[in-house]
């Protein structure tokens, strides 16, 4: 682990993986508050790493001080979960019969699920690159595994400061690929839509993984949108079709465009389409279920109910309520369909 200022979280991340491992090696980068203490209840392998403007060089530094066979990482506002646990300590007991070099696990944020580089084994030489979200190049014996880790987000502290380095960065060298890719999500987060649109358009006419390529595409979008340009962002989440297949967000995202358009009949296809697309977060996608699921079952229930045809609406709540029966949308349209078939008193 990595960490700074962690006096609030770090307790709740340690006591969900402890029992999962032989050995806990903590960098801290430097804390102001009692992370150290609370880290040291739980290893003696606490140690201080200069901070660089540098995560990579920081899990590194981290990951040279472990001694295990195989290397687990974690942030400090991550937790295991107790089936995770479970599906954790079964993979130990099968890790040196199957040897792998880099083992990948599911990355929960709330409702978006991808897949992250989780375990490494130590002697394959494994290096940190990239600043900011830093990433392991996979390579060699690879195994998928059942367990995940659960990230609890909680307000940045310093919302700026991915921004800041990347700025830094590019001003030392030429970014490319996955590190352009980021630039301009962190440029779109900080709201310099023009800035971002640009740095993504780079990476779209440059080198580049098909995944991130996708989703710059809807970053794209979603830029064009907050300066009003609905044209543009249609234009942009169409252009993702040449990198893949469709992604139910960015169906949904389409479908919703048509809607503000007034166009029901195109809107209606696209949320149908929607629904119909599988979960790719097996390719490393941001996968988002309900991105496939209750966004477009909303969407439609209301369009159709509109244009009258109240038993396929019903229909489509019925499926939302299956998936998301406490969902606020989903118990508002219960009572809504409850009340309209109520005979009158």
């Amino acid at each position: 682990m990595i960490v700074k200022n962690e006096a609030d979280v770090l307790a709740r991340c340690l006591n969900s993986v402890a029992s999962c491992v032989d050995e806990i090696v903590i960098a801290d980068t430097g804390s102001t508050d009692d992370t150290r203490g609370i880290a040291r209840q739980y290893t003696r392998h606490v140690f201080d790493e200069p901070w660089r403007d540098d995560f990579a060089a920081a899990r590194n530094a981290s990951f040279a001080r472990a001694t295990g066979d195989y290397l687990l990482w974690m942030d400090a506002d991550d937790v295991l979960l107790p089936e995770d646990r479970t599906r954790l300590t079964a993979l130990r007991e099968k890790l040196p019969q199957e040897e792998p070099d880099l083992v990948f696990a599911k990355y929960r944020f709330g409702s978006l699920c991808y897949l992250r580089e989780r375990i490494v084994r130590r002697t394959s030489g494994f290096m940190w690159t990239g600043r900011v979200h830093e990433c392991i190049v996979p390579r060699g014996k690879i195994l998928h595994a059942d367990f995940g880790v659960q990230h609890l987000p909680r307000k940045k502290k310093d919302a700026a400061r991915n921004l800041r380095i990347y700025r830094l960065w590019q001003a030392e060298t030429t970014l490319h690929g996955r590190d352009l890719f980021y630039y301009g999500r962190e440029l779109y987060y900080n709201g310099l839509y023009t800035e971002a649109v640009a740095v993504l358009r780079e990476m779209l006419n440059g080198e580049g993984w098909y995944v991130n390529k996708i989703e710059a595409c809807r970053t794209i979008a979603n830029c064009k949108r907050a300066r009003g340009d609905t044209d543009g962002a249609l234009e942009a989440l169409l252009q993702s079709f040449r990198y893949g297949a469709p992604r139910g967000g960015i169906c949904c995202d389409i479908g919703e465009l048509f809607l503000q358009s007034g166009r029901d009949e195109e809107a209606a296809f696209w949320l149908g389409t929607a629904l119909n697309c599988p979960d790719r977060s097996g390719e490393g996608d941001f996968d988002c279920p309900e991105e496939r699921t209750l966004r477009p079952l909303l969407a439609l229930t209301r369009l159709a109910y509109l244009h009258g045809r109240q038993t396929l609406a019903l229909q489509y709540h019925r499926r939302a309520e299956a998936l998301y029966p406490e969902h606020p949308a989903v118990r508002c349209n219960r009572t809504f369909f409850e009340r309209k078939s109520s005979p009158p008193s």
